[in-house]
Order: structure tokens, then sequence, then C-alpha cells
């Protein structure tokens, strides 16, 4: 990894990424460097957005523990998601995971979801603004991390959705509101149990390992849980001190493909135990910047940029078979091995540092 390692995860202002004309600031090279070398020790950093963004995003978590705590206390049987990967890019509407304690609602632009075997039913509010927020903050840190890697200005806009959709398009991109461990939701409730070091259990989902198939996902909880692997294989509690205007940012495995490796995904889990006397049960806002299915992920604007790219990234892979095929997590712990961000290079060859 370029650069001193910092002490703890990187925490940068939403607004200091926000790429200008001309020349870049010392306020955006500082911020840039930052992030990277955040998602290159921790595979996160903490996105700080304007006050009047984080009153939409608690506004957001608050109507989410209105609806899931009005659902019934178990899901009918065509509610219940089966993890159908040729479905990726047409979920939308309420679902659940028994097995994981989790429910979830998906707002997806241009696909409405299906109707409600028990009428009217009235969706989280807010879903359109913080979309569209999240979305555009995604975007900025996707351009942020494509000028650390020294490629061009918005290298990956083929492959992301129109902004606006054209007519009839569905967004990739998905806005996903979920809650865990809600008391009335009566689930197997299977989890898994590991023990900190001071002696305490916390208890995690079946999954101990996920990986997001996103390019970025964005997310804001309404309390801490979240745990993401860093550099040494050590899971961090990435969400513990988080103002009310931060999120989480983490990329995922289809920037790790469309950057031949350099940017690692992030291994995540989330702890569902202390719902001790909460009515509501861990809500959070996901959103996931997702490539278009009909698109490619490929490494040519990494191969432009002079950086090299092993033989298991040289060929073009279709979006629609990357996202339905598996991807063992096994050979993601190991950490150590993967490539790094590195400062861009000048053309002597040196390393050239943001000053």
């Amino acid at each position: 990894m370029a650069g001193n390692s910092l002490p703890s995860l990187g925490r940068v202002k939403l607004c200091d990424l926000i790429a200008c004309e001309g020349l870049p600031s010392d306020s955006y090279k500082l911020s840039v460097s930052t992030l990277s070398q955040s998602l290159a020790q921790y595979s996160a950093a903490i996105i700080q957005f304007p006050s009047s963004d984080g009153a939409l995003l608690r506004s957001g978590l608050d109507s989410a523990h209105l609806y899931f705590h009005q659902r019934a206390s178990y899901p009918a049987a065509d509610m219940i998601h089966n993890n159908e990967s040729r479905e990726w890019c047409k979920t939308s509407g309420y679902y659940a995971d028994p097995q994981q304690w989790q429910e979830t609602y998906d707002f997806r632009p241009g696909l409405t979801p299906p109707e409600s075997n028990s009428g009217l039913e009235f969706p989280p509010a807010g879903l359109p603004d913080i979309f569209s927020l999240l979305g555009k903050a995604a975007r900025d840190i996707l351009d942020a991390i494509s000028f650390y890697l020294n490629l061009r200005s918005s290298p990956f806009t083929e492959i992301l959705d129109n902004v606006p959709l054209r007519s009839r398009e569905i967004s990739s991109s998905v806005l996903s509101v979920c809650c865990y461990g809600r008391p009335s939701f009566q689930g197997p409730q299977h989890h898994n149990l590991t023990t900190q070091e001071d002696g305490q259990l916390v208890m995690f989902s079946d999954h101990e390992h996920q990986v997001d198939k996103s390019l970025i996902t964005l997310v804001k909880s309404d309390k801490a849980g979240l745990h993401v692997r860093d550099f040494h294989g050590r899971w961090v509690l990435v969400d513990g001190d988080l103002g009310p205007q931060e999120a989480i940012v983490y990329p995922g495995l289809a920037l790790y493909q469309a950057t031949a490796g350099y940017v690692g995904p992030a291994l995540h889990r989330t702890e569902i135990s202390n719902m001790q006397g909460n009515m509501y049960g861990r809500c959070s806002l996901a959103f996931k910047l997702m490539p278009k299915s009909m698109t490619s992920l490929n490494c040519s604007e990494m191969r432009a940029a002079g950086h090299g790219v092993e033989a298991q990234f040289q060929l073009p892979v279709p979006v629609d078979d990357f996202m339905q095929r598996s991807h063992p997590t096994e050979q993601l712990f190991n950490r150590n091995n993967f490539p790094s961000f590195n400062f861009p290079t000048a053309q002597d060859g040196r390393l050239s540092v943001f000053k």
C-alpha cells in the first residue's frame, strides 16, 4: 500500500470528493488519498454527507422502522427470497430471508413492486430522494477511485445506468431497505456465535462472510453492527461511531473485476445480537451501484493507464454471466496477496505522491 498506514477507518467529506474542472485541488487530492488508503487497509471508509442530507437519511431509517414493524410476524410463501442469482436485476418490493432473520424492501426505479396479497401497501417514505442522493454519491466516489488509479475521467460510464433513466429503462442499481432481527419476526433464527476478545458472545447471521457484487455499496444504519475484514484478515466494526450524516462505503466484486483486482471487494458480516429491548431490530439503507446487465466488465481502462493485468482478468466478462456466477469467498481471505492501490507514477517511473 502506498503512503503511511491509517490508524483507523478513513473519514472523508463527500463535498471534497466532487471533481471540478481544471487542476485538482489540494483538498480533493487529500480526500481521494484518504479514501483510497482506507479502502486498501480496511476495505471500507466513512463518507460524511452535508447535514441536510443526514436529515433525509435519518427520516428514511425512521420510516423503515414503521414499515417493518407493521408487517406480519412471518412472510407469505411468495415473499421468501430464494437468492436466485438470475433475478439479480429484477428484485423490487418486500421479501424476507427467515434463515438470516432479515427482511428487505428493494426500491428499483423503473420496476413496479408486485402487488401484495394483503391489499394496499405503502413502501417506506422518501426512497426516490434517498436513491438519488446515494446514487450520486456512489458515482462521485467511483470517479475518485478512478482518479487515484490514474484512469481517465468517468471510465465506467458505459457500464452504468443512464442519468436519468430513459423511457422503459429499469435501474440496475438498487436501494435496499433492510431490517435485521425484528423481535416480532418469527424466523428460524439460526445463527452463528463468535467470541470477542473480551469474552462476550456476539451473534452473526449464518452467511458469515458476504461479498456484494456491486461496484460500490453505501450503507447507513440506525445502530452499529457492520463488520468488515481488513487487509490483515481481522474483523473491524466499521460503523461503531458514525455521526447522523455519515455512512459507510465499501467496494464490491464488480469493481474488483473491472480494476483487474486492484480494488479488493469487502468481505462483511452483520451483527444481530444485542437486540434486547429494541422493538424494531436493526435497520439500514444500502445503495448498490450496479453495472448494466447487457454490458461487459473489462480491464481496458486499466491497461490504458499502464497497470498490469493478470491472466484471469484479460478477457471481458458479460455482466449478466458475472452476476449469476458463484464467487467463493475463500480466495478473498488472504488479503496480503491482493494488488493494492498505488499512487500514479510520474513519467520517469518514480512514485508520485499527492502533496
